[in-house]
């Protein structure tokens, strides 16, 4: 049916019907009696139905608390609409509340920064992130101009010509930063950074890399084509030809040494190549590293081994190129005469592999650097100590398969100590505990 013949038909009804009893009344005790009657059931109607409108007017100013009645008439059914409203807004008003807090929690969570402006580059709203970036703070700085908390030229730039269609990079607060302004409805913008410091470091370390890697091959290839041409341009005596081939065969060398090692550092950052754990005999793993060592001493440094700890679970061949590599740094930076102590001992927390020389030493601002690839601390002793700059790389990412940590201690002129941690879980069980364990089981 219609919504207002539901109104007006039960109200039409209502009203018949007290006319109707007012005229009977009127017929049965005199005309004046049901005019008297009519007046005063009138008033009654009146006075319910300013009632009900006082009632609704109280719930109005505080819905959450006044009471709405069941209602009469055609109020039953009003109030009876406002109850559903009420609920239905309760209902919206929570899961907008609850997406709202899912909202910010999101925004909180996202690596970039957001902030949010007005039309005139007023502070609204920002996240973690953008406070971090842009050194801004959302309770101290809202309602403030963006541009006068970030000051940047290229930024003020970037805002006052209002060339939104291409992002910004810019250098502030020691980060490199993409700036990216969204406009939004009418009266708002967005402002977004993203922080590209750590992908512009590695993008660095890869230019490095390739410009390192290129240099460390291309003076060995001098060395062997320059011979070679000499050799075929020229008839040289025995000695000269003997000459050139020992230094082509040391330069060969080298480059095969340094093509192993890039593909040991490739092989071990790759996923397609999981460690394969075994038990190392670390005996004969330490004897190993201490003989390499010696060998290429040549009876120049005094070289000492300690073990005083279990066999580990590892890769044996990971380990040896790990250690053998601290193990032969010590001998090439320690000059002749000095010590290089090699001790594998057990503490409280797992296994220390330590690596200790009375040699050159390094700088302190040298030593957060040492595990980066091709990285010197002197250039200028790369040709004579013979090593290809790889070998602390490939010792870190040996170490990260292994859950392991690498510290440096180190003084210019005091030697330097290389500590290996390893954790208790490397540590292959004892054979009573290992029965124990079995029998529990």
């Amino acid at each position: 049916m219609n919504p207002k013949l539901l109104f007006w038909v039960p109200a039409a009804l209502r009203t018949a019907l007290v006319a109707a009893g007012c005229a009977l009344l009127g017929w049965m005790f005199g005309w004046m009696t049901g005019v008297v009657v009519a007046l005063l059931a009138t008033m009654v109607m009146v006075f319910v139905q300013l009632s009900y409108l006082y009632q609704l007017s109280n719930w109005m100013d505080d819905p959450q608390s006044a009471k709405l009645p069941d209602g009469w008439g055609a109020w039953t059914n009003i109030f009876s609409r406002l109850y559903r409203m009420r609920r239905d807004d309760e209902k919206n008003q929570t899961e907008l509340t609850e997406w709202l807090a899912r909202f910010r929690q999101a925004m909180h969570l996202l690596p970039d920064g957001v902030v949010i402006m007005d039309d005139v580059l007023f502070l609204e709203w920002c996240n973690p992130a953008a406070e971090k970036h842009l050194g801004l703070t959302h309770e101290r700085d809202k309602g403030m101009r963006v541009t006068n908390l970030v000051r940047n030229p290229d930024f003020m730039d970037y805002i006052i010509l209002g060339r939104y269609e291409q992002p910004l990079t810019i250098s502030f607060r020691e980060r490199k930063l993409i700036v990216h302004i969204i406009p939004f409805e009418n009266r708002r913008q967005i402002l977004v950074t993203h922080d590209a410091t750590e992908t512009e470091r590695i993008e660095e370390m890869r230019r490095d890399f390739i410009a390192n890697a290129s240099h460390e091959l291309r003076t060995p290839l001098t060395v062997i084509v320059g011979f070679l041409e000499i050799a075929a341009s020229e008839g040289l005596d025995v000695a000269t030809r003997n000459a050139h081939l020992k230094l082509m065969t040391e330069q060969g060398h080298r480059m095969q040494h340094l093509i192993e090692d890039m593909l040991t550092l490739s092989r071990l950052e790759s996923v397609d190549y999981p460690m394969r754990p075994e038990t190392v005999d670390v005996r004969r793993l330490m004897e190993q590293v201490a003989s390499d060592a010696r060998a290429l001493s040549a009876g120049k440094h005094e070289i000492t081994l300690q073990i005083d700890g279990p066999d580990v679970v590892g890769s044996y061949e990971e380990l040896h190129s790990a250690f053998g590599n601290l193990a032969s740094n010590a001998v090439r930076y320690t000059p002749a005469g000095g010590k290089i102590a090699l001790v594998w001992r057990e503490f409280e927390a797992g296994i220390k592999f330590k690596v200790e020389d009375t040699g050159i030493g390094i700088s302190p601002e040298h030593i957060s650097r040492l595990t980066e690839r091709f990285y010197r601390v002197d250039k200028s002793r790369s040709r004579e100590t013979q090593g290809t700059g790889l070998g602390l790389a490939i010792v870190k990412h040996v170490l990260l398969r292994h859950g392991g940590t690498l510290q440096i201690k180190s003084e210019a002129g005091k030697g330097s100590t290389f500590i290996v941690c390893l954790p208790k879980s490397a540590i292959v069980p004892k054979q009573a505990e290992l029965l124990l364990t079995q029998a529990t089981a």
